[in-house]
């Protein structure tokens, strides 16, 4: 049976402490971090296996997370927002953060060819040690290291365009600054029923903040709350003078 060191038991604790948890099962830990040359030049489980678990532990972890984060997201937006969220990328760069290279077991001829600071070694081993602590602490700790891990990410890619949930991200703000939801009604609608076009207004704190207008009601609402986010940002930077401008005379609204 497989023993650790004691000098590699600190090494471990070590790690445990940058990363904030600990484990009942050292050797989980300490596997996840096995290269496969040291495996097998040392004939001990490498961190194959936990990667493969990992992989999914995290992919059901994110999905679930901008499931309930975005409720008004089309399946594709989330897809795109998951594939850049946990790409091999984003895992070396996350797991940089916690120099998880540092603590990697590699083979001699590995480690001599970099194989500390190589990127897909990292975001292996951050798969496979999101399998260990699945396995050793269920998937509550799992979930719980996951969405701490890869916050920051989901928010910076949403930022960036990955997603187009502008209802969901105007009723975070809202709730953030502890205000009433926004409330969207219907204040205009013309043409016939197959070619019919809504106009809808966003109320925030007692007034109209967005306007939008589409084909159907769900487009219509996110694009109302894409401009009140918009007003919401001049606001803060004390660049907008009125809300809405223009926007009643122009439509004829009521």
């Amino acid at each position: 049976m497989e023993r650790l060191t004691p000098e590699r038991e600190k090494v471990l604790q070590e790690l445990e402490n940058r990363l904030g948890i600990s484990f009942l099962n050292k050797l989980l830990l300490n596997q996840s971090l096995t290269h496969s040359s040291y495996g097998h030049e040392k004939s001990i489980p490498d961190n194959e296996r936990l990667e493969f678990l990992g992989d999914a532990v995290l992919k059901l972890v994110v999905s679930e997370y901008l499931y309930n984060r975005f409720p008004n997201s089309a399946e594709g937006d989330l897809t795109k927002i998951r594939a850049a969220a946990i790409s091999d990328d984003t895992l070396a760069e996350e797991g940089q953060r916690f120099e998880l290279g540092e603590y990697l077991l590699l083979s001699l001829n590995e480690k001599k060819g970099g194989g500390q600071k190589r990127r897909s070694n990292i975001a292996n081993a951050a798969e496979a040690l999101i399998g260990a602590i699945y396995l050793d602490a269920g998937i509550g700790k799992a979930r719980d290291f996951v969405v701490e891990l890869l916050r920051q990410q989901i928010d910076k890619v949403s930022r960036e365009g990955y997603i187009s949930d502008f209802k969901s991200a105007l009723q975070e703000y809202a709730q953030k600054h502890k205000w009433d939801l926004p409330h969207y009604r219907v204040i205009k609608e013309v043409g016939p029923k197959h070619r019919r076009l809504f106009w809808m207004e966003v109320r925030l704190k007692g007034r109209r903040y967005g306007v939008g207008r589409g084909a159907n009601k769900k487009e219509t609402e996110q694009k109302a709350a894409a401009m009140a986010l918009k007003r919401l940002e001049q606001e803060e930077k004390g660049t907008a003078k009125g809300l809405v401008p223009r926007t009643k005379k122009r439509l004829n609204l009521p």
